[in-house]
């Protein structure tokens, strides 16, 4: 009956949880990267302070947030901000939140994913109509579209996929 202890059984449940913090954590540091760049590592900037914040708030220890910030003071890492545009099941627009440090493996990994589902990548502009930007909540939807049950599994799939890409900030969509 090996493998059957209390242990086993600990270990099991510290692995799961250790990922999604590490999955978090690295989402946060580089948010946090990014803003530290665009306020030039000024700590009392609006947008660096809301991105610490936000980090506390899901407890990015202290010392991941430091280091967030002096990479950026190394010059080492140039992070970017893209918006990726598609259509998603029955036909709801969906608005996908990037940052990452190399363009092209993004692209084709967010291209992977929607092709996995039978979906692509829409132009620039295609369905952004559909929201409107705000600095403090991102992407809110203008309009919203009804899903049936079966394309509301199939846009649920979707959504928990990209997410799991560790590149992806936020996934945004217009269904109901």
């Amino acid at each position: 009956m090996s493998g059957h202890n209390k242990w086993s059984k600990i270990k099991r449940q510290k692995e799961k949880t250790d990922a999604q913090k590490s999955k978090i954590y690295g989402k946060m540091v580089k948010l946090i990267t990014v803003e530290a760049k665009k306020s030039g590592g000024n700590i009392n900037s609006p947008g660096l302070k809301s991105a610490i914040e936000k980090a506390r708030a899901a407890n990015v220890p202290s010392d991941n947030i430091e280091r967030a910030i002096k990479k950026f003071s190394e010059g080492s890492v140039a992070m970017e901000s893209i918006v990726y545009e598609a259509y998603g099941p029955g036909g709801c627009a969906i608005v996908i939140d990037v940052l990452t440090d190399n363009h092209n493996k993004a692209t084709q990994e967010i291209k992977a994913i929607l092709t996995k589902h039978n979906h692509t990548l829409a132009g620039i502009g295609s369905a952004t109509w559909a929201f409107m930007h705000t600095p403090g909540a991102g992407w809110v939807a203008q309009t919203t579209i009804p899903l049936s049950d079966q394309d509301g599994e199939k846009l649920g799939e979707l959504i928990d996929e990209l997410e799991e890409n560790d590149e992806v900030q936020e996934v945004y969509t217009n269904a109901e």
